[in-house]
């Protein structure tokens, strides 16, 4: 069966079916399919289904017109009916792994996948997980429920655990340049799953386990909000002491070894760095160690809106204004540069803040025209153009992500308070900008 499933990837004969085609699972189906697989599908969005059935795209940096030629050529399909999912020779499953109120991992999408895949599976197929999860899930969650309907790993279905490396508007890395880790239940599982990957991706880089493979991407991901937890607590110590952190980082920078720079921010967005720490943390309690410095990480970068928002009530009072009644305009809520992407974004916690503290707000995002549904905030509002008559009606400009569609110069010209967080205006002193 190994061998067959092996050489049925080797050959492209293989159907590939992705499970969740958002940020990572539709980037995987198009190298899939310029690779020379037919791929099928699944979400559970039927309106996402629709339109990527029409050719159309719903994330900005992933290009419709491949979405669209694939569509053409025949090579890709979406459905949300995972009834389908005896169909596909391999199943990548790329669904959400969020948090819970108290920071607790929620594996709600994986499980409820699973459970709903599972009905369908069938002798020969090979099961990837990529979501980023806490070491054990594969074998703890996924595994048993597979051989409760009877089925052998590693002999009848291959089960791997390859986390997801995207990095969303990155022109540097694409998914088939970013090396792939990749851990099997067994031998044989490991052997399909290489094999897999490897026809995609230039680089394979196999572990021993599914476990090593989970914490290699919790490791990564601990390692930058860690360091930006750093940063952004010297942040406050300089800003204290009247020394600019921007200048210090880029000095630092300049030691050829040993050195490493992060940069501080209004606090930690996208779907992996402010939630993988606490996935570990959570973990490392059923060994009955408490990771004080992870949670201490957290801790910091969780608490970086409030001391933004403390900065802008300041600079507003230096003014003779209060924050309440004031309108107080954020520029960019993506919670990175150039990007659409939303999640976890600081920008929807300092709007929320600011709300709870009587302030009018607005927001302008060039990539993102209506404020998102999300779980945590609701804003019926809209992206507002940049112009003269925009920011005169403004108390305050938050600048929280440093699109480069932004015209910096203009907004600086005609702006009465710009708080930066992101360090955008630091080679140069203005009256009228605070750094945050």
């Amino acid at each position: 069966m190994k061998d067959k499933l092996i050489q049925q990837i080797q050959d492209k004969t293989a159907v590939i079916g992705i499970v969740g085609l958002g940020y990572v699972g539709l980037p995987l189906m198009l190298r899939f399919v310029e690779a020379g697989f037919h791929v099928l599908g699944f979400d559970i969005d039927k309106n996402k289904v629709e339109q990527l059935n029409k050719g159309k795209s719903y994330i900005k940096h992933i290009n419709q017109e491949l979405i669209f030629q694939a569509q053409k050529a025949e090579k890709f399909v979406a459905t949300s009916d995972l009834s389908r999912a005896h169909e596909p020779d391999v199943l990548i499953m790329c669904v959400p792994t969020p948090l819970g109120k108290h920071h607790e991992p929620d594996l709600s999408f994986v499980i409820n996948t699973i459970n709903s895949l599972i009905p369908s599976l069938r002798v020969g197929q090979l099961l990837s997980l990529e979501s980023t999860t806490y070491p054990g899930t594969t074998e703890e969650e996924i595994l048993p429920r597979i051989e409760k309907q009877g089925f052998k790993i590693g002999e009848d279905i291959f089960l791997v655990y390859s986390a997801e490396r995207e990095d969303p508007g990155n022109k540097h890395f694409s998914t088939q340049t970013i090396p792939k880790v990749v851990g099997g239940t067994t031998k044989s599982c490991l052997e399909v799953g290489v094999a897999l990957y490897e026809s995609v991706i230039n680089k394979v880089c196999p572990v021993s386990s599914t476990k090593v493979a989970e914490m290699t991407k919790l490791l990564e991901n601990i390692y930058r909000a860690v360091n930006i937890s750093l940063v952004n607590e010297l942040k406050i110590i300089t800003d204290r002491m009247g020394i600019d952190i921007w200048e210090a980082i880029e000095a630092a920078a300049t030691k050829p070894f040993g050195f490493t720079p992060f940069y501080p921010g209004p606090g930690l967005g996208g779907h992996c760095i402010p939630i993988d720490p606490f996935y570990l943390a959570w973990k490392a309690k059923e060994y009955g160690i408490n990771s004080h410095f992870i949670e201490l990480a957290g801790e910091i970068n969780i608490k970086m809106p409030d001391w933004v928002i403390g900065k802008l009530v300041e600079a507003l009072n230096n003014q003779g204004k209060a924050l309440k009644g004031s309108k107080v305009l954020v520029l960019g809520i993506a919670y990175k540069k150039n990007i659409d992407d939303t999640r976890e974004s600081p920008a929807a916690e300092l709007m929320e803040i600011l709300k709870q503290k009587g302030a009018i707000i607005s927001y302008s995002d060039p990539h993102i025209p209506v404020f998102p549904q999300k779980r945590d905030y609701q804003f019926d509002l809209k992206s507002l153009e940049i112009n003269v008559d925009t920011l005169s009606q403004m108390d305050c400009v938050l600048l929280a992500t440093d699109h480069d569609q932004f015209d910096y110069d203009f907004i600086q010209k005609n702006s009465s308070l710009i708080v930066d967080t992101r360090g955008r205006y630091r080679h140069q002193y203005f009256a009228n900008v605070v750094k945050a």
